[in-house]
């Protein structure tokens, strides 16, 4: 199993950042394909949280983990 790649967290972030709203893994993953990755659910979650430590997220509700824009930009 390969780790997320820079490339998916700047596109997924890049993602949040022009859509907003709320974010789970299911969106995180359509998000990834979209922008032409094959992404797996660990790795999408695993960007969510790293989202999130950096601050442009913040968990919403735990089960399931749901997430929102922290700051636009």
């Amino acid at each position: 199993m390969t780790e997320p790649s820079d490339s998916q967290r700047a596109d997924l972030g890049k993602a949040v950042r022009s859509h907003g709203g709320l974010w789970d893994t299911e969106r995180g993953r359509r998000a990834l394909r979209d922008a032409g990755h094959d992404p797996q659910d660990k790795h999408t979650r695993r960007i969510l949280r790293g989202l999130a430590s950096e601050g442009l997220l913040v968990k919403v509700e735990d089960r399931p983990v749901t997430y929102r824009l922290a700051r636009p930009d």
